[in-house]
C-alpha cells in the first residue's frame, strides 16, 4: 500500500490543522493505521492509531484531548484532526499502517509509511 501524508502548514499556538492520509489500494480497510511524528533531532514518536474499523483508537498522552485520529474506509483516507496546537507540536508528521502491528506505538509494528508532512507552529 502506498500512502500520501497532506494538511501540513504553518499555523499560529492555539490554532487547528486536520492532517490527511490517502492510501492506494482496495484493502485499505483491512489496514491498521497510525500517526508518528519526528521533530528535529529528536526520535520518532507515536500519536495516535485506529483500528481498521474504526472502533479502536489510542491516542499518546501529549496530544489526548487536542487531536483526534478518525478514518473513512470509503475514501482511503485517515485523518488527524489537531486542535490547540501547541509550538512543540512542531514536526514533521507521517501517517502509517499495517494489518496487525506487533505494537501499536513502535515504529517497528508498521510496513509502510508515508513521505511526511510539516507542521509548524509559531507561538
Amino acid at each position: 500500500v502506498q500512502l500520501q501524508a497532506s494538511g501540513g502548514g504553518l499555523v499560529q499556538a492555539g490554532g487547528s490543522l486536520r492532517l490527511s492520509c490517502a492510501a492506494s489500494g482496495r484493502t485499505f480497510s483491512s489496514y491498521a493505521m497510525a500517526w508518528f511524528r519526528q521533530a528535529p533531532g529528536k526520535e520518532r514518536e507515536f500519536v495516535a492509531f485506529i483500528s481498521w474499523s474504526g472502533g479502536t483508537t489510542h491516542h499518546a498522552d501529549s496530544v489526548k484531548g487536542r487531536f483526534t485520529i478518525s478514518r473513512d474506509n470509503a475514501k482511503n483516507t485517515v485523518y488527524l484532526q489537531m486542535a490547540t496546537l501547541k509550538p512543540e507540536d512542531t514536526a514533521v508528521y507521517f501517517c502509517a499502517s499495517s494489518t496487525r502491528p506487533q505494537s501499536v506505538y513502535s515504529v517497528y509494528g508498521y510496513d509502510y509509511w508515508g513521505q511526511g508532512t510539516q507542521v509548524t507552529v509559531s507561538s
